[in-house]
Protein backbone atom coordinates (compact mmCIF):
# COMPACT_ATOMS: atom_id res chain seq x y z
CA UNK A 1 0.00 0.00 0.00
CA UNK A 2 3.05 2.68 0.51
CA UNK A 3 3.53 3.20 -3.43
CA UNK A 4 -0.36 3.85 -3.90
CA UNK A 5 -2.78 6.14 -1.83
CA UNK A 6 -5.40 4.93 0.40
CA UNK A 7 -8.54 4.46 -1.26
CA UNK A 8 -12.00 4.56 -0.11
CA UNK A 9 -14.91 4.44 -2.37
CA UNK A 10 -18.70 6.19 -1.41
CA UNK A 11 -21.84 5.46 -3.21
CA UNK A 12 -24.92 7.55 -2.42
CA UNK A 13 -27.95 6.18 -3.32
CA UNK A 14 -31.24 7.08 -3.17
CA UNK A 15 -32.70 6.12 -0.58
CA UNK A 16 -33.46 8.25 2.41
CA UNK A 17 -30.57 9.24 5.07
CA UNK A 18 -28.45 11.38 2.27
CA UNK A 19 -26.74 13.07 5.41
CA UNK A 20 -24.61 9.73 6.01
CA UNK A 21 -22.84 9.61 2.75
CA UNK A 22 -21.83 13.51 2.90
CA UNK A 23 -21.01 13.19 6.60
CA UNK A 24 -18.90 10.40 5.18
CA UNK A 25 -17.50 12.15 2.81
CA UNK A 26 -16.36 15.31 5.18
CA UNK A 27 -15.07 12.81 7.74
CA UNK A 28 -12.89 11.31 5.33
CA UNK A 29 -11.24 14.49 4.64
CA UNK A 30 -9.47 14.12 8.47
CA UNK A 31 -7.26 11.34 6.90
CA UNK A 32 -4.40 13.32 4.85
CA UNK A 33 -3.20 11.02 1.66
CA UNK A 34 -6.62 9.23 1.48
CA UNK A 35 -8.42 9.34 -1.80
CA UNK A 36 -11.98 9.34 -1.65
CA UNK A 37 -13.60 7.92 -4.41
CA UNK A 38 -17.33 8.68 -5.17
CA UNK A 39 -20.78 7.78 -7.03
CA UNK A 40 -23.79 9.43 -6.56
CA UNK A 41 -26.95 7.79 -8.44
CA UNK A 42 -29.90 9.80 -10.21
CA UNK A 43 -32.02 9.40 -7.31
CA UNK A 44 -29.49 10.27 -4.89
CA UNK A 45 -29.91 13.76 -6.51
CA UNK A 46 -33.14 13.84 -5.92
CA UNK A 47 -32.61 13.18 -1.94
CA UNK A 48 -29.76 15.06 -1.24
CA UNK A 49 -31.61 18.34 -2.43
CA UNK A 50 -34.85 17.37 -0.41
CA UNK A 51 -32.83 16.30 2.71
CA UNK A 52 -29.79 18.10 2.75
CA UNK A 53 -30.37 21.27 0.41
CA UNK A 54 -27.56 20.04 -1.32
CA UNK A 55 -26.71 20.08 -5.26
CA UNK A 56 -24.65 17.14 -6.66
CA UNK A 57 -21.72 19.88 -7.45
CA UNK A 58 -21.86 20.49 -3.54
CA UNK A 59 -21.42 16.74 -2.91
CA UNK A 60 -19.23 16.51 -5.86
CA UNK A 61 -16.89 18.61 -4.43
CA UNK A 62 -16.13 16.57 -0.99
CA UNK A 63 -14.76 13.56 -3.24
CA UNK A 64 -11.36 13.78 -5.15
CA UNK A 65 -12.27 11.41 -7.99
CA UNK A 66 -16.14 11.58 -9.23
CA UNK A 67 -17.55 8.48 -11.41
CA UNK A 68 -20.60 8.93 -12.80
CA UNK A 69 -23.42 6.23 -12.21
CA UNK A 70 -23.58 5.36 -15.58
CA UNK A 71 -19.82 4.77 -16.11
CA UNK A 72 -19.01 0.87 -16.09
CA UNK A 73 -15.60 1.26 -17.42
CA UNK A 74 -14.82 3.74 -14.65
CA UNK A 75 -11.24 2.60 -12.57
CA UNK A 76 -13.81 1.55 -9.88
CA UNK A 77 -15.29 -1.18 -11.85
CA UNK A 78 -12.16 -3.15 -11.98
CA UNK A 79 -10.39 -5.32 -9.31
CA UNK A 80 -7.07 -4.47 -11.00
CA UNK A 81 -7.74 -1.32 -9.45
CA UNK A 82 -7.08 -1.36 -6.05
CA UNK A 83 -9.54 0.21 -2.87
CA UNK A 84 -9.23 -0.41 -0.12
CA UNK A 85 -13.26 -0.69 0.94
CA UNK A 86 -16.58 1.09 -0.28
CA UNK A 87 -19.53 2.23 1.88
CA UNK A 88 -23.05 2.63 -0.28
CA UNK A 89 -24.61 5.43 2.12
CA UNK A 90 -27.25 5.35 2.31
CA UNK A 91 -28.12 1.67 0.59
CA UNK A 92 -31.52 1.68 -1.29
CA UNK A 93 -33.26 -1.65 -1.36
CA UNK A 94 -32.95 -1.52 -4.86
CA UNK A 95 -29.34 -0.96 -5.09
CA UNK A 96 -29.08 -3.92 -2.21
CA UNK A 97 -30.91 -5.87 -4.51
CA UNK A 98 -28.51 -5.85 -7.13
CA UNK A 99 -25.27 -6.32 -4.83
CA UNK A 100 -26.83 -9.68 -3.71
CA UNK A 101 -27.72 -10.98 -6.92
CA UNK A 102 -24.58 -9.78 -8.22
CA UNK A 103 -26.45 -7.43 -11.44
CA UNK A 104 -23.73 -5.02 -12.06
CA UNK A 105 -26.09 -2.97 -13.48
CA UNK A 106 -24.87 0.54 -13.12
CA UNK A 107 -21.22 1.25 -11.31
CA UNK A 108 -22.34 1.35 -7.92
CA UNK A 109 -23.43 -2.45 -8.23
CA UNK A 110 -20.32 -3.20 -10.34
CA UNK A 111 -17.47 -1.65 -7.98
CA UNK A 112 -19.73 -3.19 -5.03
CA UNK A 113 -19.11 -6.41 -6.71
CA UNK A 114 -15.68 -5.64 -7.46
CA UNK A 115 -15.39 -5.42 -3.76
CA UNK A 116 -16.96 -8.41 -2.98
CA UNK A 117 -14.81 -10.30 -5.45
CA UNK A 118 -11.23 -9.11 -4.58
CA UNK A 119 -12.30 -9.71 -0.68
CA UNK A 120 -12.56 -5.84 0.32
CA UNK A 121 -14.53 -4.54 3.09
CA UNK A 122 -17.86 -3.44 1.65
CA UNK A 123 -20.48 -1.78 4.11
CA UNK A 124 -23.94 -1.47 2.98
CA UNK A 125 -25.31 1.62 4.69
CA UNK A 126 -29.33 0.12 4.68
CA UNK A 127 -32.28 2.30 4.75
CA UNK A 128 -35.70 0.81 4.33
CA UNK A 129 -38.26 -0.33 7.54
CA UNK A 130 -39.98 -2.50 7.87
CA UNK A 131 -37.81 -5.00 5.84
CA UNK A 132 -39.75 -7.83 4.01
CA UNK A 133 -39.02 -11.06 3.51
CA UNK A 134 -36.86 -10.32 -0.32
CA UNK A 135 -35.00 -7.44 2.37
CA UNK A 136 -33.82 -9.70 4.65
CA UNK A 137 -32.43 -12.49 2.11
CA UNK A 138 -30.59 -9.85 0.11
CA UNK A 139 -29.29 -8.73 3.53
CA UNK A 140 -28.52 -12.29 4.33
CA UNK A 141 -26.89 -12.85 1.04
CA UNK A 142 -24.45 -10.09 0.69
CA UNK A 143 -23.58 -11.38 4.78
CA UNK A 144 -22.79 -14.54 3.01
CA UNK A 145 -20.55 -12.48 0.63
CA UNK A 146 -18.28 -10.91 3.26
CA UNK A 147 -20.52 -7.83 2.97
CA UNK A 148 -21.30 -5.74 6.00
CA UNK A 149 -25.10 -4.99 6.64
CA UNK A 150 -25.14 -1.53 8.57
CA UNK A 151 -28.59 -0.30 9.30
CA UNK A 152 -27.57 3.32 10.23
CA UNK A 153 -28.93 3.45 14.07
CA UNK A 154 -28.14 5.41 16.76
CA UNK A 155 -26.40 4.47 19.67
CA UNK A 156 -27.69 6.40 22.74
CA UNK A 157 -25.63 5.89 25.20
CA UNK A 158 -23.16 8.69 23.69
CA UNK A 159 -26.20 11.22 25.10
CA UNK A 160 -26.81 12.66 21.47
CA UNK A 161 -28.53 16.27 21.95
CA UNK A 162 -28.75 16.75 18.07
CA UNK A 163 -29.93 14.81 14.49
CA UNK A 164 -26.28 15.64 14.20
CA UNK A 165 -24.25 14.13 17.05
CA UNK A 166 -26.53 10.83 16.03
CA UNK A 167 -25.36 10.90 12.51
CA UNK A 168 -21.61 11.67 13.58
CA UNK A 169 -21.40 9.01 15.70
CA UNK A 170 -23.05 6.70 13.23
CA UNK A 171 -20.66 7.57 10.46
CA UNK A 172 -17.72 6.78 13.08
CA UNK A 173 -18.96 3.57 13.49
CA UNK A 174 -18.33 3.20 9.78
CA UNK A 175 -15.03 4.97 9.90
CA UNK A 176 -14.15 1.98 12.80
CA UNK A 177 -15.10 -0.41 10.61
CA UNK A 178 -13.20 0.78 8.03
CA UNK A 179 -9.78 1.24 10.55
CA UNK A 180 -9.86 5.02 10.61
CA UNK A 181 -10.96 5.13 13.63
CA UNK A 182 -11.81 8.79 14.51
CA UNK A 183 -10.07 10.16 17.39
CA UNK A 184 -12.62 12.14 18.85
CA UNK A 185 -15.30 9.41 18.78
CA UNK A 186 -17.70 8.54 21.14
CA UNK A 187 -16.97 5.04 22.65
CA UNK A 188 -18.94 2.98 25.73
CA UNK A 189 -16.88 2.87 28.68
CA UNK A 190 -19.33 0.10 30.56
CA UNK A 191 -21.69 0.80 33.00
CA UNK A 192 -21.27 3.29 35.67
CA UNK A 193 -17.46 4.92 33.86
Amino acid sequence: MADRPQRIVIAITGATGAVYGVRLLQRLQQFPGLERHLVVSDAAVLTLHEETGLARRDVEALADVVHKANNIGASIASGSFQTDGMVIAPCSMKTLASVAHGLSDNLIARAADVVLKERRKLILMVRETPFNLAHLRNMTAVTEMGGIIFPPLPGFYSKPATIDEMVGHTVDRVLDLLGLPPLDAARWAGLGA
